[in-house]
């Protein structure tokens, strides 16, 4: 064994170099159990406080208005320049999910080392090109996709009934769970008490995690059922055209991210160094990091999704959210 590997007693086998790209980084927290439990309580509180009138209508809606000059919603998407406007404005609009700010924060390790600010930022352009490659690969072939069918699909249909679940939110509930199981068994990799999914595909390609990351924000988009969203999706699968709606999902995709990503540079440049001192000097604290990250996201996504939606549905009454949601 290396100077550099560790062993992991709760998996039983010898961890992976310390300095291991991706989601986990080959040093484990000491109480996994208590990480997992906090992330874990963390993702049910944003349940209860999360507000998406607040998120999609105060925030998204007041900045796609001020970005377009028109109310957003009440104005028809009128040719091909304004629906790829529309779309990246809608995006933009939608910046401050909890999933993106999840998505982030699982990379903010990679936020720098004590090399110069500019070489800093030159080093975070590749993971966020590779993210970025991982989202558009998604955004391009779903937009075709809607392009192509659009108007078959459940997120064209606008109907509901009374007692039943509509089924642009059945994909939601699909989709999103998906997601957010996968995000949790990241998560409990990077805490110690799981197989990495990522491992063998990390070791061939040390990027693939960030790609992974990209395509889950990319799916992202698969089952968002926000209202600008929608608008732009109808747009798209109206059109009947398949390029368009790859390039105005493209377009939807980096709006989403731009400012996240901006952030994320700008933390690096003016951090970065301080970031990585403070990671170095507890080699878990990256683990950490990640896993609560991870694990919050996970359980946000299924509990809203799949339990918390039917509290919106009326389908149920039991689950605990805040008056202002």
């Amino acid at each position: 064994m290396t100077q550099n590997q560790a062993v992991d007693p709760a998996l039983g086998e010898q961890a992976l170099p310390a300095r291991r790209a991706g989601f986990v980084h080959g040093h484990f927290p000491r109480h996994k159990g208590r990480v997992i439990a906090v992330s874990a309580l963390i993702g049910f509180l944003l349940t209860v406080v999360w507000s998406a009138e607040f998120v999609d209508h105060v925030i998204g809606d007041s900045v796609a208005n001020t970005i377009l000059g028109h109310d957003a919603k009440a104005t028809p998407i009128t040719g091909v320049l304004a629906g790829t406007l529309f779309a990246f404005v809608s995006g933009l609009a939608g910046t401050f999910t909890a999933c993106n700010i999840a998505a982030f924060g699982a990379v903010a390790p990679l936020l720098g080392d004590n090399a110069g600010r500019g070489e800093r930022v030159r080093r975070a352009l590749p993971p966020l090109g590779w993210l970025s490659a991982g989202m558009l690969a998604v955004s391009v072939v779903y937009g075709a996709l809607v392009g192509l069918v659009g108007t078959g699909m459940p997120q064209f249909a606008t109907t509901r009934v009374p007692g039943t679940i509509p089924g642009f939110l059945v994909q939601s509930m699909v989709v999103y769970g998906l997601i957010g199981l996968f995000m949790l068994w990241l998560g409990l990799a990077a805490a110690g008490v799981a197989r990495d999914p990522l491992g063998p595909l990390t070791r061939r390609w040390p990027n693939a995690p960030m790609v992974v990351m990209g395509v889950l924000i990319g799916l992202f988009l698969v089952g968002r059922p926000y209202p600008l969203f929608r608008q732009m999706f109808r747009d798209a699968a109206e059109s009947g055209n398949p390029l368009y709606g790859a390039a105005a999902f493209s377009l939807q995709s980096i709006g989403n991210i731009i400012v996240l990503a901006v952030l994320f540079l700008a933390l690096t440049y003016f951090l970065g160094a301080r970031m990585q001192r403070w990671l170095s000097a507890e080699p878990t604290r990256t683990a950490k990091i990640t896993a609560v990250s991870l694990v919050s996201a996970g359980v946000f996504l299924v509990l809203y999704w799949d339990v918390r939606l039917l509290q919106f549905l009326d389908l149920i009454s039991w689950y605990p959210v805040a008056p202002w949601t």
